[in-house]
């Protein structure tokens, strides 16, 4: 057995000096790490256990803490950012040394005091590190069922293929791009419904509510843009995909549809230009 760095792991007292005591795993006394002084619980004798986590200090030396981490290797949390610097980013992990993020782990340049979920790796140099591109950090067999409503954060989009997200902070996820609607951004936290769980354990989710809501949740929607223009939208459901996608953040379809339930509860008129309110806040001139 040998002492793993980024992992927490039962170690066994070998030596004590001033400073610490030094830690080995079990039947290894070449294999030690330093445990710092005032670290060390009160009465530790030689041959005790103690559970720690082996990380490098500032000056890359190996050494372990009795504090718990807000992740170990391979794990996904969601770290705050506390520094920008000219190399990457350092994020608080709850240990004296933050964890450094590199500017090419990033999937968009952060700022101090954004949250963000990352993964922990060890670099080229035997360093401790956080890295933003979780897609092969997830799992893939989450208990999770079509239908189920989920929560997570996005961590990387993808014009292609649309927004990945890390559900649970554990699970593979994708929002579709044809379900990008609206402004999105690399950790904002989603909740959605699974709408797809491929062969392979990954998930598909949808933000949008089931099609009997979705009218309902549309409709409102269009009534508040219509108060918004003062009773009377300056577009109708003959506009343009681009025209409705920006000012209503919604596609062509689901605007006909919402337009089309509010026809029918007669709630609005359409007129040759635009979209008009029947009563409150409304002309009665057409």
């Amino acid at each position: 057995m040998h002492i793993q760095i980024g992992m927490q792991q039962s170690l066994t007292v070998v030596k004590k000096v001033e400073f610490g005591v030094y830690l080995a795993p079990e039947g290894s006394g070449e294999d030690r790490v330093l445990l710092p002084a005032k670290q060390v619980p009160e009465g530790i004798r030689i041959g005790d256990s103690l559970e720690v986590f082996v990380y490098r200090d500032s000056k890359d030396r190996l050494i372990c803490t009795t504090s718990a981490p807000a992740l170990r290797l391979g794990e996904v949390a969601v770290l705050r950012v506390v520094q920008v610097g000219k190399v990457g980013a350092f994020l608080d992990w709850g240990l004296e040394k933050d964890l450094f993020l590199p500017f090419r782990e990033q999937t968009r340049p952060v700022r101090e005091g954004e949250n963000f979920p990352v993964a922990l790796y060890v670099d080229k140099s035997g360093r401790l590190c956080a890295t933003m591109k979780l897609y092969h950090y997830l799992r893939t067999d989450s208990p999770y069922r079509k239908d189920d409503r989920v929560s997570g954060y996005l961590y990387e989009i993808s014009r292609q293929f649309g927004a990945f997200v890390a559900v649970d902070n554990r699970y593979s996820a994708l929002i579709p791009s044809r379900e990008l609607l609206g402004e999105w951004k690399v950790g904002d936290r989603v909740e959605g419904r699974v709408s797809a769980v491929h062969e392979d354990g990954k998930l598909d989710l949808s933000v949008r509510e089931k099609a009997y809501r979705l009218i309902a949740s549309d409709a409102e929607k269009v009534m508040c843009a219509i108060d918004g223009f003062g009773g009377t939208l300056p577009f109708n459901d003959k506009a343009s995909p681009e025209v409705i996608r920006e000012k209503m953040q919604m596609s062509k379809n689901e605007f006909k549809k919402a337009v089309g339930h509010l026809l029918k509860n007669g709630e609005i008129r359409i007129t040759e230009n635009g979209i008009q309110r029947i009563g409150k806040g409304a002309s009665d001139e057409l």
